[in-house]
């Protein structure tokens, strides 16, 4: 294709922008673009570069070859390298370098090949998440992966019964190894082992140890593997790994004595050097990797990171997985540390010829002991050699570089047999055991190798590198061969490089290895008669072989990638590889035994002349399989011919299975995380063939689109007129117009083929025409922006200028009205004024009269009072004047008075005392005293008289005089009172006045102190105000103050508030987390138990398909193993009978021992059943005198038949049980004299049990086998009833320790109220016993209340248990009596209503079980009520509790488990099914919790539905297994559910374009992808909302639990939501604007699929968040930090590496969208680095969400069930 063509097709006449790349000496190619048009002939091109430098870029004068074309930017990053228009070199160069430093992305396809760039960093991409989400994925849907090429070698294993290869190839340190080893983890991982074995864990335990003895430090990696390898991974039919096998090419052995500069030796030299230490490895006598020759050669025996100890323990831990025992693996350690001795041995020269190691040599020694060999022997062979003649033999002594190289010879020989060996025990303990059906093959080798010097390795290497190429260039010419006759276009042959020619330089004929394996057989070959043997061969023969200009021991191959110089010293001696035999035979006679087995095949293969000089490098070719029966010819192959046979080999292989290419590539030679350097990638490129698959596609038709795909991308160039019905014609029509040249396309039978550059072409005219359509768009949008702005403007004059004249118009009537308002203003305002100063005159006058007649008026008072005063005054004076002068007068008056009646007084005195001297005087006295008597004594009689009177009207007086005294006596008090008073008064008169004076002192001296204080305080007034003044201002400054703390302790507070809210939320978050993942675990558990229970079913179903398969073995096999059988069932029969013998031996001495112990028991029952037998006639009476009025009440004459046919019952139990105990009697003595006749039967015939004779003998009447079953029911009867006695003992022992504790306890409390109580006060103590006592009453109340209500239910309970009895004894006794308590029964049955009876427990659980399982879902859910066989089991379990049947509930619950178990195993994958069997096992569920009795579960329950309660069992454990059965049935719905999910959720969700036309299909490349376009049969999201509704309804229909559906489909949402947002994190192509914005369309309508069920809260819209989130990331903005932080802000449901995956992955589906910068991912990165997460990157589809079964119960009546006929249920009866 000429870039003149391409350029009149491509670009328009101003072609001055076409960009083209053009070669660099540093970046290999550099992008530009051109200035000018080019025009034909001109001979130099004007470019500009990217970093803006304009060049002028000189054509070739020879070729004048045109610069490339770069691809258009929409493709640049693309999967798959033949998605490119343009391929070439360049192209695919910057391709990758885009997708690796950019995109972060290190697999990239190449047509059938996968290029792995090593990014030298630890990827999260290996982990079983991405393990899971490759599995079964087609390889064109996802990113390239090395997970995908290995499922699609899985795959096509299992499709096409083809066996597959893996051909991993690259140079060392491209990372060969780790992709090899990812591929056979996947292996491991998808398919599992058919054994439990567990053969994958030992394949990838085979990884540490060939590493360790096969991998090396170069200084290109770190871990070099330096051999080449292939590994066969065996499958059975199941396509379950069963073993392994490996194959090894090439060791490199020189490295065992010679490593260059900063290389190290294998790493497990170094490993066995670092743990030298150890106890183990002391008597290796070992030390620092420094000291040993072959050990310190490179100078740098550490690597970085890297901790050779701890990968000794890997290695050993790895050695014991894979059955490498202790004892061997010390052996190999000592043969290791031998060598590493023997590279110390020091030769020294004794003269020219000869060489001597000197005596004692400490390494020679230690390797000698190690080895097991004589010092002497080992020491002479090192220095001397044999020599064969025809006669004789002769010794004789080598130089010391001879002696040297054999030395070192013998090393790497024996290093070769080590490896060797560890390879045949590894294949060993990889063998599989059973028949292999078919493997995948991984090749780990070298690949194309050049250095500066290159020897025989690089040239086998490359020998090997040019056949895989071959068959590589073959490979992909016969695909694509197949594709053009596939297709039907007409083929034309490509013409590829053949390097069959340099092959034959190699192999064939009179090659180089021929010549060279002539020149060796050559007595005196040697490498420089080799060379000019290869000279005269080839030189003038082959093209591809020169020879050097400045060299005649050199020679150059064209190879393939390159050319190669090959230095021809050393070729021979390496291609010989010979060791001294007799140092052999001195190993051979060690005492080790390793040692012997590594060399008992060895072969004696020694030069005819013997060890030639050099040698210092050795090849080892570990071939399949070696023949012991092989004659010596074919034991004396050189290195070059066991090369080219196990390669010849290999290829054979390889071309029998389908091949898959893997190329590794080196990014840059320092080992920098993602840095790519182009020179080094594009040498690896052009030498792993990569460039050549692009140059065979290229070379064709390397662009392939189907008709959809091509009319959907490119619809846009296309009139309506032009789409037709026919997609294949409307593709011919448009293409026709587009493109003249018919030879650019072909139209196959399903795609259009493109020649290169024609995809570019299109793409240019589609955004041409889509940027005319913008331009359009543009100036319709603008106009119309325009326009609108116009006419915003235009309106907004107008609203402008009318509300400007509005506002004139307003100022003007403004203007107006503040005139009118002025002048009213004014008038009001002089009035105002003028009113003013007339109401102050008036004011004033009113004030002024007032005061004058106020001033009169208190002037005219105030004479008044003056005058009253004074005329009070005056009143007062007088009234005193007078009163004093009246005093005066009285006092004087009665002075005169005193002193005139005692001047009287004393004049009588003085007459009286002069008459009583004289005698007459008496006489005149008694004269007439008589008569005075006599009238004294009338006067007497009368004052008696009136003293009585005078004396009553004294009493009365004295009454009144008493009361007139209090009176008085309170006066007095008060007087005295009012008198102390004034005399205080007085005395406070006088004090007051004292006081008074001091006072007026002080008050002198205060007045004094006053104006000094005065102003003092005027002064301190000052300084205080200033000091409130600045208080005050500090005062406003601490309430602001006060305010902000205030504040602040506020929002402390409320942050304080919201952290502990938010604290407890999480708490509680925490807690439900924690209680969710406790639930998780126990349901994991139960899934763990489920799949032991299936892989245990499994195992017996294999055991019997092997029963099966013995059966077609050989006949002398069968024969043996029938033998063996027979002797085993011998074994058996001997071993049962003696377990027969000491059970029998075990049952005697048990019936001696109960005849020594139930007699007494016996007895104590005896009399325990007398006192059962009272209190039963006691309860009978008591029922009998409690008799009610009530027909069925005890008393009633149904009642009384009953207690007759009790009694009669009971009578009749007396006697059988009378029978009983004779019958019992009779059977111990029976049985002794069986005993005894047993014992001497076994005296006479020596056997340990009774054969079936001599039972027949014994039992001809059958007395004896009566008699042994009557003495086995007894025993029976007396270990139940001993046992039910002692359970009734120990009840009664805890109830009654119940009771003492309790005692106890009430003691210890009235002690301590007692002790309280004496402490307290009489009153309250009286206050607290009682209300102590009312406390203890009320307690005692309740208690009385509880074992009330407990009796009652005992009644009840007795009631419910007589009824049975009843019915019992109506059963057994007569016709009456049945009559009687069939007809109770019924009415019991009638009574309690919804139950079931039938036959046998046995037989009932095992029909019901049988015929539930026959159920079709579908018709019992549309026909009859949801939950019916839940309602019908159940009222089949009220019916046994109702019999008290305990053998019947147990088998009926455990078939009915049982059989769900069974149809879920057999009908596991029906979601119909499983949705069925989990509402009813739920509604079971809630039935046993609804009926159990329990108050808990009882609350929503009619009167009726209490009725109908279990009373004899508690079935709270049969609830727990049901539970678990749930859980099972549920987690088998979520998977059924997810199993037909899973196909319909990334084609609906991403993939089908539920939007038509937002997004183009860009070109794929060779791997297609699925179809974005709805196809017949393709899923769409209208199938994943219908299948959704399909779920709900089945659910609905099945009467499932509301909540439970809301889990399903919370469940059904996140799987929904985590394989849409997997399957986007591994898909480039799906990460682009038009994706985000098809799939948040496509998660809005799932919301309103929610909404329209009702099902929004039920958590199922929060499990899509992530998915949300992600699409919006790839339709927000992503370029500015604002950007970034509202992205960071918005996705707080993704994990960084989430985020930045989706921002590495995200395309451009056209022009106009801009690729993510890698600045803004680092800005992203940085600010999430602070995020705690984990580091996992995909979601786990494998969650299920703990599921609740939360109590629902039914409203549904049991009475109210009918069961059809159509249920097949006829043996169930309602009773």
């Amino acid at each position: 294709i000429t870039f003149l063509s391409l350029l009149t097709l491509l670009l328009s006449p101003l072609s001055q922008f076409a960009r083209v790349w053009i070669p660099d000496a540093d970046e290999v190619w550099k992008s530009a673009e051109l200035t000018k048009n080019y025009k034909h002939g001109d001979s130099t091109l004007h470019l500009t570069l990217e970093d803006g430098m304009d060049i002028e870029h000189k054509l070739d004068d020879k070729t004048k070859n045109l610069p490339h074309l770069r691809n258009p930017d929409i493709l640049v990053g693309e999967n798959d390298l033949t998605a490119l228009s343009y391929l070439h070199e360049p192209a695919v160069l910057h391709n990758l370098k885009v997708r690796f430093t950019d995109s972060k992305l290190i697999y990239t396809y190449c047509g059938i090949v996968l290029v792995a760039i090593n990014p030298y960093e630890n990827l999260p991409i290996y982990g079983s998440d991405i393990i899971n989400a490759y599995s079964g994925q087609n390889m064109g849907d996802m990113d390239p992966h090395i997970f995908a090429v290995a499922e699609e070698a899985y795959k096509q294993m299992a499709r096409d019964e083809r066996n597959q290869s893996i051909i991993v190839s690259g140079e060392s340190g491209a990372g060969k190894t780790v992709s090899a080893k990812y591929a056979m983890r996947y292996f491991a991982t998808v398919s599992g082992a058919a054994t439990e074995a567990n053969v994958e864990e030992k394949v990838l335990a085979s990884n540490p140890i060939m590493e360790a003895i096969g991998n090396a430090k170069t200084t290109r990696n770190d871990n070099s593997s330096r051999f080449g390898k292939y590994i066969e991974i065996g499958f059975d039919k199941r396509y379950r790994i069963i073993g392994a096998n490996m194959r090894t090419y090439l060791l490199e052995k020189s490295r065992v004595v010679f490593q260059a500069d900063e290389e190290r030796n294998y790493h497990i030299f170094y490993q066995l050097c670092a743990s030298s230490h150890l106890p183990e490895f002391k008597n290796l006598k070992l030390g620092s990797a420094d000291v040993f020759h072959c050990t310190n050669q490179g100078r740098n025996p550490v690597i970085d990171g890297v901790d050779d100890a701890k990968e000794m323990c890997t290695t050993q831990h790895a050695f014991s997985l894979l059955g490498i025992n202790e004892l061997n693996q010390k052996g190999l350690f000592q043969v290791l540390a031998a060598i590493l001795h023997l590279g110390n041995v020091e030769i020294k020269d004794r003269d020219s010829d000869s060489s001597i190691i000197p005596p004692n040599n400490r390494h020679l020694t230690v390797f000698c002991e190690l080895m097991g060999v004589t010092y002497q022997d080992m020491s002479h062979w090192l220095c001397h050699k044999k020599l064969k003649t025809a006669q004789e033999t002769y010794i004789k002594p080598i130089p010391r570089l001879q002696a040297s190289n054999a030395r070192d010879a013998l090393a790497k020989h024996i290093y070769a047999k080590v490896f060797n060996w560890i390879v045949d025990h590894v294949n060993k303990s990889l063998r599989a055991t059973v028949k292999q059906h078919s493997f995948i093959g991984v090749l780990d080798i070298y690949g194309f190798e050049t250095f500066e010097i290159n020897s025989f390795e690089q040239f086998c290497i490359n020998y090997a590198n040019e056949k895989l190429q071959q068959q590589f260039n073959m490979h992909v010419f016969k695909l694509e061969q197949e594709e053009y006759l596939k297709e039907q276009i007409p083929w034309t042959l490509i013409d590829f490089y053949d390097n069959q020619p340099c092959i034959n330089l190699i192999e064939a004929k009179m090659g180089v290895l021929d010549l060279l394996d002539e020149e060796c057989k050559m007595p005196k070959g040697s490498d420089d008669s080799w060379a000019q043997k290869l000279y005269n061969t080839h030189l003038k023969t082959c093209s591809l072989f020169e020879k050097p200009r400045m060299s005649n021991k050199a020679f150059i191959i064209q190879h393939f990638a390159d050319k190669v110089q090959y230095q021809c010293d050393g070729f021979l001696e390496k291609n010989k590889d010979t060791v001294n035999e007799e140092q052999i035979n001195v190993l051979k006679a060690s005492k080790l035994d390793l040692l012997v087995e590594l060399f008992q095949d060895e072969e004696k293969v020694t030069s005819p002349t013997g060890t030639a000089p050099g040698g210092r490098t050795r090849l080892s070719v570990k071939p399949k399989e070696v023949r012991s029966g092989a004659s010596s010819k074919e034991h004396k192959k050189t290195v070059g011919c066991q090369f080219r046979n196990s390669l010849a080999m290999l290829m054979e292989t390889l071309n029998a299975t389908t091949p898959h290419y893997v190329r590794c590539i080196k990014p840059n030679d320092l080992k920098f995380p993602f840095t790519f350097d182009p020179k080094r990638a594009v040498q690896q490129l052009r030498a792993c063939g990569v460039l050549e698959t692009i140059r065979i596609s290229a070379a064709g038709f390397p662009s392939r689109w189907t008709y959809q795909e091509f009319f959907s991308r490119y619809r846009v160039l296309m009139k309506q007129k032009d789409v037709l019905s026919d997609r294949r014609l409307t593709c011919r029509n448009v293409l026709e117009k587009l493109v003249q040249d018919q030879d650019k396309y072909q139209f196959g039978k399903t795609k259009i083929f493109f020649r290169a550059g024609q995809v570019a072409y299109l793409e240019k005219l589609r955004a041409d025409k889509l940027r005319k359509a913008c331009v359009r768009i543009q100036k319709t949008i603008r106009c119309w922006l325009v326009r609108k702005k116009y006419l915003r403007k235009k309106h907004a004059a107008i609203t402008i200028q009318r509300y400007t004249r509005g506002h004139q118009a307003r100022c003007l009537v403004k203007y107006m009205r503040q005139t009118l308002a002025a002048i009213t203003i004014q008038k009001f305002q002089r009035m105002c004024v003028q009113r003013k100063v007339y109401l102050q005159k008036q004011a004033a006058a009113l004030v002024m009269q007032t005061i004058l007649r106020a001033y009169m008026a208190r002037q005219k008072y105030q004479g008044l009072l003056r005058n009253h005063k004074a005329v009070f005054i005056q009143k007062h004076v007088r009234g005193w004047l007078a009163r004093q002068r009246y005093k005066r007068s009285l006092r004087a008056i009665v002075y005169l008075q005193c002193c005139i009646r005692r001047l009287k007084a004393k004049k009588e005195l003085k007459k009286l005392k002069i008459e009583a001297r004289s005698v007459e005087h008496f006489k005149k006295l008694n004269v007439g005293m008589e008569n005075k008597i006599m009238q004294l004594q009338r006067k007497l009689d009368e004052q008696a008289k009136d003293n009585r009177v005078t004396s009553e009207r004294l009493n009365c007086l004295e009454t009144s005089h008493a009361v007139e005294s209090e009176k008085l006596k309170v006066e007095v008090s008060k007087l005295k009172g009012i008198e102390e008073e004034a005399k205080n008064n007085a005395n406070r008169v006088t004090s007051l006045l004292e006081q008074l004076e001091r006072l007026r002192k002080e008050l002198t001296t205060t007045q004094k102190e006053k104006k000094t204080i005065e102003d003092w305080a005027t002064k301190y007034r000052d300084e205080m105000e200033k000091m409130v003044a600045e208080l005050k201002q500090q005062n406003g400054l601490l309430k602001t103050e006060k305010d902000d703390l205030n504040r602040m302790i506020k929002e402390q507070s409320q942050q304080m508030t919201e952290k502990m809210t938010r604290a407890l939320a999480e708490e509680t978050q925490q807690l439900e987390s924690d209680l969710n993942e406790e639930r998780s675990r126990y349901q994991n558990l139960l899934t763990e138990h489920l799949r032991l229970e299936e892989r245990y079913d499994d195992l017996k179903e294999e055991i019997t398909l092997s029963v099966d398969v013995t059966r077609g073995m050989d006949t002398s096999l069968t024969l043996k193993l029938q033998k063996r059988v027979t002797e085993l069932e011998q074994e058996k029969s001997s071993l049962r009978n003696e377990l027969e013998n000491k059970e029998e031996q075990f049952q005697r001495a048990r019936v001696r021992l109960a005849a020594s112990i139930f007699i007494p028991q016996r007895q104590e029952l005896d009399s325990e059943n007398k006192k059962l037998k009272h209190d039963l006639t006691a309860m009978r009476q008591s029922l009998l005198g409690n008799a009610g009025a009530g027909a069925g009440a005890p008393g009633s004459p149904p009642y009384k038949v009953l207690m007759d046919q009790l009694n009669s019952s009971c009578e009749e139990l007396e006697v059988r049980k009378e029978e009983v105990l004779i019958l019992r009697s009779q059977l111990v003595s029976q049985k002794e004299a069986m005993q005894h006749k047993v014992g001497y039967m076994e005296g006479h015939t020596h056997t340990h049990t009774w054969t079936c004779a001599n039972t027949h003998m014994l039992n001809e009447d059958r007395k004896l086998w009566l008699v042994y079953e009557g003495l086995e029911e007894t025993k029976r009867l007396l270990e139940g009833q001993m046992q039910q006695q002692r359970r009734s003992y120990d009840n009664e022992v805890e109830v009654l320790r119940g009771e003492l504790q309790s005692v106890k306890e009430e003691n210890n409390r009235q002690q301590q109220l007692l002790a309280q109580n004496l402490q307290l006060p009489p009153e309250a103590r009286i206050e607290a016993s009682l209300q102590h006592e009312i406390t203890r009453l009320t307690n005692e109340n309740l208690d009385l209340m509880e074992q009330l209500e407990k009796q009652d239910k005992t009644i009840r309970k007795l009631k419910k248990q007589l009824k049975v009895f009843s019915k019992k004894i109506g059963e057994m006794g007569g016709k009456e009596g049945g009559e009687m308590g069939g007809k109770e029964g019924g009415e019991m049955g009638g009574k309690e209503g919804g139950e079931m009876g039938g036959k046998e427990g046995g037989e009932m659980g095992g029909k019901e079980g049988g015929e539930m399982g026959e159920l079709k879902p579908r018709g019992v859910a549309v026909n009859l009520i949801p939950g019916l066989p839940a309602y019908i089991l159940f009222m089949c379990l009220r019916h046994a509790d109702y019999v008290n049947d305990d053998q019947k509930v147990r088998t009926l619950l455990t078939s009915t488990i049982n059989s769900i178990k069974k149809i879920l195993k057999k009908r596991g994958d029906d979601f119909e099914t499983v949705s069925f069997w989990l509402s009813n096992t739920c509604r079971f569920l809630h039935c046993l919790k609804q009926y159990s009795g329990d108050e808990s579960f009882m609350k929503h329950n009619t009167p009726k539905q209490n009725d109908h309660c279990l009373s004899n069992f508690d079935l709270a454990e049969y609830r727990q297994v049901l539970s678990d059965l749930a859980i099972q049935i549920y987690q088998q719905l979520i998977k059924c559910m997810e199993n037909i999910l899973q196909p319909m959720i990334v084609s609906g969700m991403l993939e089908h374009e539920t939007i038509q036309g937002v997004s183009g299909v860009k070109p794929t490349g060779l791997r297609k992808r699925t179809s974005s376009i709805a196809d017949e049969g393709t899923y769409t999201l209208e199938s994943i909302l219908r299948q959704l509704s399909a779920f709900h309804s089945t659910m609905c229909q099945h009467g499932t639990d509301p909540e439970l559906i809301k889990q399903v489909v919370k469940q059904q949402f996140y799987i929904i939501g985590a394989v849409t947002l997997n399957n986007l994190l591994l898909r480039k192509d799906m990460c682009s604007w038009s994706k985000g914005m098809q799939i948040r369309y496509n998660v809005s309508q799932l919301e309103e699929w929610l909404r329209d069920k009702s099902l929004m809260l039920c958590g199922a819209k929060e499990t899509l968040e992530p998915l949300i989130q992600a699409a919006q990331l790839l339709q927000v903005k992503k370029k500015t930090d604002e950007d970034a932080e509202a992205i960071c802000s918005m996705c707080n449901s993704l994990s960084t590496s989430q985020i930045v995956k989706v921002l590495n992955l995200y395309t451009p589906v056209n022009e106009f969208e801009e690729r993510v910068s890698v600045t803004f991912i680092r800005t992203i990165q940085t600010r999430l680095r602070d995020r705690c997460e984990t580091p996992q990157l995909l979601m786990d589809t494998k969650i299920i969400y703990p599921v609740t079964f939360p109590f629902n119960p039914s409203s549904l009546a049991l009475e109210t069930i009918q069961i059809t006929g159509s249920l097949n249920l006829a043996f169930l009866t309602r009773v």
